[in-house]
Formats: structure tokens, sequence, C-alpha cells
């Protein structure tokens, strides 16, 4: 199906690490006896991090898989195919 276009691969690859640097961030907090609440907040914050990740991809997947298809009966399979995959995202 469809592909992560350079820009955007770039952006999620950026946030992808950002998230790896705070999920190591949490390890080390844990390690170090922090507060509870502290720890969930961060772990909010790579929540907030991944679904934004999933967002893009989304719309990247959006674009390249149900806008640019010409032939109407693979649409209609691409868009149920989409639906399934943002209900899934979204559990």
């Amino acid at each position: 199906m469809g592909v992560i276009f350079l820009e955007e691969r770039k952006q999620i690859q950026t946030r992808l690490r950002r998230i790896e640097g705070q999920i190591k961030g949490i390890e080390k907090m844990i390690e170090s006896d922090i507060c509870c609440r502290d720890i969930l907040i961060q772990i909010a914050a790579v929540r907030a991090a991944v679904n934004k990740v999933g967002g893009l991809v989304l719309k990247n997947y959006a674009r390249t898989c149900l806008v640019e298809d010409e032939n109407n009966r693979a649409k209609n399979d691409n868009i149920e195919a989409f639906l399934e995959t943002f209900t899934m995202f979204l559990k």
C-alpha cells in the first residue's frame, strides 16, 4: 500500500528518537527512585508523542492510499482498510 514520503519520514524519525530519549529518561527516573507522580507525567508525555506520530502516519496513509487511487473499487477497499487501521490506532 502506501509509503511514507521523505519529508514526513524525517519528521517521524525525529519524533521517534525524541520518544526513545524520553523512555530512557523514564527508566533513569525509576532507577533513581523518583516520585511516581513525576514518572506518570513523563509517561503521559510519551503517550501523547506516540499518538502524534501515529497521527502523522495516518495522515500520510490517507494521502497515499486513499486520495491517489483512481480505481473506485480499489478506492472503496482502501477506505475500508483505512477505517480498520484508524479504529485499531484509536484502541
